[in-house]
């Protein structure tokens, strides 16, 4: 597992991912503050998709706000459950997960694109 993000998000999706985290950036921290701090998890990832995804529970959908993609909430026991993370990978997920106060754990899946991706929350 790397900590960088892909070079295909510099293309294709970046760009729409960056103007919709502008607009959510703020709730999506606040959640993963709540997430850690009522002790669910220290890993709260958000799975992020145009279309329904089955992972996680909807927290913003693309008709709710208006952005390109739907945002989900989990944790890394789900992709563990779901096999999306293997128990052996579990440790160096750990080690490449970014500073949640800091950065945004998103989960990118779309047609051509499935991957963890880490964009910095905004300056306040």
């Amino acid at each position: 597992m790397r900590d960088d993000n892909d070079p295909e998000l510099n293309g294709k999706y970046l760009g729409t991912i960056t103007k919709d985290f502008v607009k959510v950036s703020e709730t999506l921290k606040e959640a993963s503050y709540q997430v850690r701090s009522r002790k669910f998890s220290e890993f709260p990832i958000f799975p992020v998709c145009k279309t329904e995804q089955p992972i996680g529970q909807l927290l913003i959908g693309n008709t709710d706000v208006k952005v390109d993609w739907n945002y989900y909430i989990t944790y890394l026991d789900e992709f563990v459950q779901r096999k999306l993370v293997d128990q052996e990978a579990i440790e160096d997920f750990k080690g490449a997960y970014k500073n949640p106060d800091e950065y945004c754990c998103l989960f990118v899946v779309d047609q051509d694109f499935t991957n963890f991706v880490y964009i910095p929350y905004p300056n306040e």
